[in-house]
């Protein structure tokens, strides 16, 4: 391709940010990303700004490089023939190349009272929109958090620290994702903050009123204030915009992020499915991925073929408060091993790495193209695990399929 090539990024998250500043490297790309905020968010830190004990807004000039336009405002639709995308004031942004990175959300609660009486964490307007009603409610309120993955226990630790009186609903076991051991050890630290954690079967909770929450197996729990950490979603921008996405509207690419019905149009972050087989919802797999997606396209307009997806995990770290929290590792398949990191040293360590999140998106603004963690791992190792859950998940249809007709 000659001339000068325009890129559009949707979504300034991690994926985003780390796309639209890589792709500066050459001088010939014009990217323009379009937020609907005009600040970054880091939400890894939304737990710390709901509790009053950190922030989590850093201003875009910190982390974008100077070369990226920033659009403030909404994408409504993408058309992929007329190669644009249409913005909610009303104008529209072409391009050569698009690189969606539009992120997550919060799932639609399916639970009655949920949507109107529970307040989820999961972005900026949704801890805006939690803040005065922590800040209404007496010291010693009962506040509940539902849901039991990172986001649940980051939040109940931190509230409680704060002299809240926190129960933590895990509707199952806690930290699903963490081993046993780990587990244990988040366990304990949450009981020496005073957070009362209700587990198992009937701890499922079948209604959220105004001040309780119900569970199960029949339990009723005040609450004044219920936080509702449950679960995670994508915006409906792909489906809308007539483009093949996952069960969850998640795009879907193949291993290099290119859209299955589109070279125009990659995908990063957790809006992204590769290969119909997504990445655990997280800035550890989403700055790899914006890298590798703006890789991918600077090989397209270079007429270079692209790499395949590279995309190792290593652990999952979780805050404990300011002074504790678990560093899990893990292994290449990212499931949790025996070995942890917990106490003031796992605090530290997941400290690093908020720290080390944005300092990695800024280094990438000053110095495009030096941000070499996705290359990390292989290809072949990624292709295997795809291999192995796409048989699982054929093996599971049809042992379904078996006993309907059994």
């Amino acid at each position: 391709m000659s001339g000068n090539t325009n890129v559009v990024v949707i979504g300034g998250g991690y994926a985003g940010v780390m796309a639209a500043n890589r792709l500066t490297q050459r001088d010939d790309v014009t990217v323009t990303l379009v937020n609907p905020r005009p600040d970054f968010v880091h939400r890894i830190r939304l737990h710390q700004l709901a509790a009053g004990t950190g922030d989590a807004v850093v201003g875009f000039r910190e982390v974008l490089a100077d070369g990226v336009r920033l659009v403030v405002d909404a994408v409504t639709r993408i058309d992929a023939a007329g190669r644009c995308v249409e913005l909610a004031s009303g104008d529209a942004v072409g391009y050569d190349y698009l690189v969606y990175a539009v992120g997550s959300g919060s799932a639609d609660p399916k639970v009655p009272g949920a949507a109107e009486f529970g307040y989820p964490v999961a972005n900026l307007e949704d801890v805006q929109r939690l803040l005065p009603v922590l800040g209404a409610a007496p010291a010693d309120a009962a506040v509940t958090v539902v849901g039991a993955g990172p986001t649940g226990i980051e939040t109940a630790a931190e509230l409680a620290e704060q002299g809240r009186a926190v129960t933590l609903v895990c509707g199952g076991v806690l930290g699903p994702y963490l081993h046993a051991r780990g587990r244990r050890s988040v366990a304990g630290r949450l009981a020496a903050l005073g957070v009362r954690v209700v587990e198992g079967d009937g701890a499922k909770v079948t209604a959220v009123t105004r001040d309780a929450v119900e569970l199960a197996d029949g339990r009723v729990l005040p609450s004044a204030v219920t936080v509702w950490t449950v679960g995670f979603a994508v915006p409906d921008l792909a489906v809308r915009s007539g483009l093949s996405t996952d069960a969850l509207g998640r795009l879907l690419t193949d291993e290099t992020l290119t859209s299955v019905d589109d070279d125009r149009v990659f995908a990063a972050g957790d809006s992204a499915a590769p290969s119909g087989q997504p990445l655990r919802m997280s800035c550890q797999a989403a700055m790899p991925m914006g890298a590798r997606a703006a890789d991918t396209v600077l090989s397209r307009i270079a007429g270079e073929r692209p790499e395949e997806l590279h995309q190792p995990f290593a652990a999952q770290c979780v805050s404990l408060g300011r002074g504790t929290g678990i560093f899990q590792f893990a292994n290449k398949a990212d499931v949790a091993v025996w070995a942890h990191v917990d106490g003031r040293l796992g605090a530290k360590l997941k400290e690093t790495v908020c720290k080390g999140v944005v300092k990695h998106l800024a280094e990438e603004g000053h110095k495009p193209g030096g941000y070499k963690l996705h290359r990390m791992g292989s290809a072949a190792k990624r292709q295997e695990l795809v291999r192995a859950r796409a048989a699982a998940a054929e093996g599971a249809r049809a042992e379904a399929v078996l006993t309907r007709i059994g």
